[in-house]
C-alpha cells in the first residue's frame, strides 16, 4: 500500500523530547516501511521519514491560526501526491483534506484530541468522499461521532522493542511523573502522592511556555523541589525515558482534564511499569485495574494504591504493551481502516 502521513507544518516529526502525536505518526511510518508499504511523511521543516519526505512551512507556535498561504502550499503538495498513492492519513488540521474533499482517494483524520463536533457536521454537509475517522479513545471518538461520520478507536503505540522490560524493582523504587509540566497534567497532585506515602518522586518534562502555566511551576511546583525527596530532572530522550520508566515502581497521571489517550501508559507498560491513574478522559481505558495499575478517584486513594503496588504485575504490563499498544498492533488497526 502507499501511504501518506500528514502533520501539521508547524511541528517536526518525530520529536526529540516530547510529543504524542508527531511520535506515533513517526512510529507507524516506520512500521509501514517494515513491512513492505511506500510511506510518505509530509510534515514541517526538520522531520524524517523512514521512507519519502515532503517539508512544508515553518515551525514554531504549535497552536498558530490557520493562514491561507500555508493551505494552498499543502493544496499544490497533495495534488501532486494523490495519484501516486492509495490513502491520505491526516493527524493535523481536519482542514488539510478539505483541497482533496471530492477526491476518490481514501481519507482517515486522526483526532488525538477533544473533537470540535460542528467541524465534523461541516464536512458531514459537504459531502466529502471516503473520509473515516479514528480516535485514541473511546472518549474522544463519543466526542465527534456524528449520524453521518465513521468513526473507529485506535490507541496511542509504542514501538515496545526500544524499551528494556525491568522484571522487578527495589522495595525503595521511586514513582516516576513524565509529560508537559501544566497544571491540566496535575503534577501537583502526584507530589501530594509522593508526600502522603513517604516515595521520592523523579519528574521529568518540559515546563510550558505559557505565562499561566510558568507561574504555576514557579509558584506551586518549584517550592517542592528539595532534590531529595521530589526530584525535576527536565526534558528527557528516548534512551533517558527508558531509563526512568523501567527503574519507576509506578508512573502516575493523576490528571485534571479529560487527556485523550497518555502515550506515556504504553510507554510505561513496555517497560513493565504499572501506571496509576485518575478517571477522566481515555486514561481508564488504557489501565486494566489491578492488574496494570489502579485507577483512583481522589489524591488519597492514589496513595492507597501506591501502598498496593505489590500487588501488579510487571510481566502483564508488557505483554499488555505487545498486545494493545505496540506499533505493530495499531499500524495493523489503521490498515485495517485504510
Amino acid at each position: 500500500m502507499r501511504i501518506i502521513l500528514l502533520m501539521d507544518p508547524f511541528i517536526a516529526v518525530p520529536p526529540i523530547y516530547y510529543g504524542g502525536i508527531e511520535r506515533v505518526l513517526y512510529d507507524i511510518g516506520c512500521k509501514y516501511k517494515e513491512m513492505g508499504h511506500e510511506v510518505t511523511i509530509i510534515a514541517g521543516p526538520n522531520s524524517k521519514s523512514p521512507d519519502k519526505l515532503i517539508t512544508y512551512g515553518e515551525n514554531g507556535d504549535l497552536n498558530p491560526k490557520l493562514n491561507y498561504k500555508t493551505l494552498l502550499t499543502l493544496s499544490k503538495i497533495l495534488y501532486s501526491q494523490i495519484y501516486k498513492h492509495d490513502v491520505v492519513h491526516n493527524f493535523g488540521r481536519l482542514a488539510f483534506l478539505a483541497p482533496i474533499a471530492f477526491s476518490k482517494i481514501r481519507k482517515i483524520q486522526t483526532y488525538m484530541r477533544i473533537v470540535d463536533k460542528p467541524n465534523i457536521e461541516r464536512f458531514d454537509k459537504l459531502g466529502i468522499r471516503n473520509l473515516a475517522y479514528t480516535g485514541v479513545s473511546d472518549m474522544i471518538v463519543r466526542t465527534g461521532k456524528t449520524q453521518k461520520s465513521t468513526w473507529h478507536t485506535v490507541y496511542n503505540c509504542a514501538p515496545v522493542r526500544y524499551f528494556t522490560f525491568q522484571p522487578s524493582v527495589g522495595d525503595d523504587a521511586y514513582l516516576a511523573f513524565l509529560g508537559r509540566i501544566e497544571r491540566c497534567k496535575g503534577l501537583h497532585n502526584a507530589i501530594k502522592v509522593a508526600k502522603l506515602t513517604g516515595r521520592t518522586l523523579i519528574i521529568a518534562g518540559n515546563i510550558s511556555s505559557l505565562p499561566h502555566e510558568i507561574d504555576y511551576f514557579e509558584k506551586e511546583i518549584k517550592p517542592c523541589i528539595d532534590n531529595h525527596q521530589i526530584k525535576y530532572i527536565g526534558v528527557v530522550d528516548n534512551e533517558q525515558k527508558n531509563k526512568l520508566l523501567g527503574g519507576a515502581c509506578a508512573l502516575l497521571s493523576p490528571i485534571e482534564w479529560l487527556e485523550p489517550f497518555p502515550i506515556i501508559i504504553p510507554e510505561a507498560f513496555a517497560c513493565g511499569t504499572p501506571v496509576l491513574g485518575f478517571n477522566m478522559g481515555g486514561v481508564p481505558e488504557g489501565i486494566n485495574h489491578g492488574v496494570t495499575g489502579f485507577i483512583s478517584e481522589t489524591i488519597e486513594e492514589m496513595a492507597s494504591h501506591v501502598l498496593r503496588i505489590k500487588e501488579l504485575s510487571r510481566a502483564e504490563c508488557r505483554k499488555e504493551a505487545g498486545a494493545r499498544f505496540s506499533d505493530f498492533k495499531i499500524a495493523n488497526d489503521y490498515l485495517a481502516i485504510y
